[in-house]
């Protein structure tokens, strides 16, 4: 009779038998192959970029707009090309980096749908003497299915066969330019060139605005007006703000994310009324600028100044503001400007409070990013070893990287990563992670950013996680440098999150809490508060649901502003000539 630990040997070695021919079969698998092109009528020029091949199974829409970091998307694999000429063909087949399917022929056989974009790189020559290829922002803050001058193809139907000709595919479109958004009674545009980031680019940069303008503002010509930074991603025009009564006819759509039926009602509902708070005898008036800096790796710069990305802080603090208030009439002193937002304005908002103290006198800060690398997300950067697992000494576990309202994993931090992987290489993506890594990151030895961890593996890198500590985690910079930063700092902290955020981001707040108790000289003076279950983007109202709180940042945090102006405003300030 064999006995028990034979017949384990044996179970062992047939195991690894198959793992090994089933791993043989994968490598020997014949690719899919497309063979794409674009005629001289999209350009005369050598172009470079990222070409990215999508198959979908849904008729429903455009395959180049059903791709998503969600289980709803759609297939999509990227390739490099550099100087691609017109007529030239290039192949994409298993060289290209897939997602959710990682190689093409693992692709299963049968009809789809196919399309195929470009997107277009430009080369720039840096001041810091690197010279990079990389998609410059062209007014669709970095979505590369809408970005003007991406050269794609007409869709059609294929039928995908095992060991079948190349599929040919022609770039015979290009997206059209964005119209400039045009300025209305209530909603003003201000665009500069930045002398800072041009000087680092290496080629004309601008920065841009969105103001929201007091009611009055044209007939009170002597008033001046405090200043509210709405900070946010990019937004090619002022949202949110309605003259007009809601569509009657609007046809209601299914919020997903809050759950609710007809949410695009409410939101032109709650719009409307905003407009109607606005224009209220005895409103306080005030400006409201919500600042766009959509740059070659993301569609916002973290309003920080960085290695990647040049000195974005500095140019949006003694270039844009400046230019804000003296275009629209702002006071222009820090007693009466503020800063708010959520998510990544949350954590831009607080940023900027700190690394700019005395130019606000108030932060308020909803489901700010990870502002405590101990969380980043739900990684530890500083003891954790692997983004992408827990691991004991036998098994691992993938990390959860977004979590529906019932706790739900919606997708992992490695698939998420596999995602931007098929978007771009050296963190061209133009998604979450590859952006932090440009803000945060030291420059890496080729001139783009310097990884943070193996996007493949997910092994962290402790020496880049060092540089981040010392110069992006705010929870750290303010517990090493209270003594000098908290007399400026002091009431001007105000935190916002849900507990149960779809991004773990409240496990930061935890430790920023923490680090803001203990502050004795002087107390912090300000709040940090949670909403119990609440998830992305929390902001600070108890008495709402969140999917209506979320539309009232340009109002919600008014009491506490104008409470602080009233305490802190110096002698002989302008207290009066906006409360008309």
């Amino acid at each position: 009779m064999t006995s028990h630990g034979s017949w384990c040997v044996v179970l062992q070695g047939f195991l690894m038998f198959a793992l090994t021919a089933r791993a043989l079969q994968a490598q020997q698998a014949p690719s899919y192959r497309f063979a794409v092109s674009f005629p001289t009528s999209q350009s005369l020029a050598p172009l470079d970029g990222r070409l990215l091949l999508i198959l979908s199974t849904d008729p429903a829409d455009e395959p180049r707009l059903q791709i998503s970091n969600s289980v709803r998307t759609q297939l999509i694999f990227g390739l490099d090309v550099d100087a691609l000429k017109p007529g030239q063909s290039v192949t994409l087949d298993d060289a290209a980096f897939g997602y959710p399917v990682r190689y093409l022929h693992e692709v299963p056989p049968g009809d789809y749908f196919v399309q195929v974009v470009l997107h277009k790189y430009e080369t720039f020559h840096r001041a810091d003497g690197h010279t990079v290829k990389l998609p410059m922002d062209r007014g669709e803050g970095q979505h590369w299915q809408l970005a003007p001058g991406n050269i794609y193809s007409t869709p059609r139907k294929i039928t995908l066969r095992a060991g079948g000709e190349p599929v040919s595919v022609v770039l015979d479109q290009v997206i059209p330019p964005i119209p400039d958004p045009k300025d209305t009674p209530y909603i003003r545009h201000i665009k500069i060139q930045s002398a800072l980031l041009t000087k680092f680019w290496g080629r004309p940069m601008f920065l841009s605005a969105n103001v929201l303008l007091p009611d009055g503002f044209d007939t009170h010509p002597d008033a001046h007006f405090p200043l509210m930074i709405f900070e946010d991603h990019f937004n090619d025009d002022f949202h949110g703000f309605r003259t007009t009564a809601p569509d009657p006819d609007l046809k209601p759509d299914y919020s997903e994310r809050f759950h609710i039926s007809g949410y695009n009602r409410i939101q032109q509902e709650e719009a409307y009324k905003f407009y109607q708070q606005w224009i209220a005898p005895k409103f306080p008036r005030f400006l409201v600028a919500q600042i766009n800096h959509a740059n070659p790796y993301y569609d916002d710069s973290y309003a920080v100044n960085s290695a990647n990305l040049g000195p974005y802080g500095d140019a949006i603090e003694t270039e844009l503001i400046p230019a804000i208030e003296k275009t629209f009439r702002g006071i222009g002193q820090g007693w009466a400007r503020f800063v708010y937002g959520g998510s990544t304005g949350g954590w831009e908002s607080l940023a900027v409070q700190m690394f700019y103290p005395d130019h606000y006198n108030g932060a308020f800060v909803a489901c700010p990013d990870p502002v405590d690398f101990r969380a980043f997300t739900n990684i530890n950067l500083y003891a954790d070893k692997n983004m992408f697992f827990i691991s004991g000494p036998h098994m691992r576990v993938e990390q959860p990287g977004e979590r529906d309202y019932l706790g739900r994993t919606l997708t992992t931090t490695k698939l998420i990563n596999q995602y931007e992987l098929a978007l771009g290489s050296h963190g061209r993506s133009g998604e979450q992670f590859d952006i932090w890594q440009a803000v945060y990151g030291p420059v890496g030895k080729d001139g783009y950013p310097q990884t943070i961890f193996d996007k493949e593996t997910g092994e962290i890198d402790p020496a880049t996680a060092a540089y981040w500590k010392e110069h992006y985690d705010l929870s750290a910079i303010l517990q090493k440098n209270w003594s000098t930063l908290g007399p400026k700092l002091a009431g001007k902290i105000h935190v916002y999150v849900g507990s149960a955020d779809t991004y773990f981001l409240n496990d930061a707040v935890y430790y920023l809490e923490d680090v803001l108790n203990a502050t004795t000289n002087p107390p912090y003076g300000g709040e940090v508060k949670y909403g119990d279950r609440a998830e992305h983007c929390w902001n600070g109202d108890p008495n709402l649901p969140n999917y209506l709180s979320r539309l009232h940042y340009n109002t919600m945090y008014l009491p506490k502003i104008l409470e602080r102006i009233e305490k802190t405003a110096p002698a002989g300030a302008d207290l009066t000539s906006w409360r008309y």
